[in-house]
């Protein structure tokens, strides 16, 4: 039997493909929605998915202002922010970031799937969020998927 007919292949930066991934967020429950997202980013739903490298897709989200939350998360939930002073624990709601900075709300849900470490770092800058249906990213030719 040839002895490099079972070898495991690992993937690495030269030799990942990545590619570019359209989604539309519109009428999507956030939290199913930003799984899915995670997944793509870190490059899970790839045969050759390796842990410890990007080897995920590029993705950009469309319409994160029309993304929706079950139940009374949109008034009920709380983010917390801490300034490092002393008093300066802060809070705000979904509806209330969702007023003032329509994409947060997408990138924060996504921001927590992913890796706390050097490399999900890296992974969070894959991602594109938007409000509106317009992105500067169409040279990329991005394919649209589903979610």
């Amino acid at each position: 039997m040839n002895t490099l007919s079972y070898k495991t292949v690992s993937a690495n930066k030269a030799t990942a493909t990545k590619e570019w991934v359209v989604v539309d967020a519109q009428g999507e429950i956030l939290g199913r929605l930003s799984s899915k997202i995670a997944m793509i980013i870190r490059g899970k739903n790839k045969p050759s998915f390796t842990p410890h490298v990007d080897c995920g897709d590029n993705v950009i989200v469309i319409n994160a202002d029309k993304v929706k939350l079950t139940g009374n998360k949109f008034a009920n939930k709380q983010y917390v922010s801490y300034t490092g002073y002393p008093g300066g624990q802060k809070f705000i709601s979904p509806k209330e970031l969702m007023a003032k900075h329509p994409t947060r709300v997408v990138e924060k849900a996504i921001r927590g799937m992913l890796p706390k470490n050097s490399l999900g770092r890296a992974l969070y800058k894959n991602l594109f969020v938007y409000a509106g249906t317009e992105h500067p990213h169409a040279a990329q030719n991005p394919q649209t998927i589903k979610p």
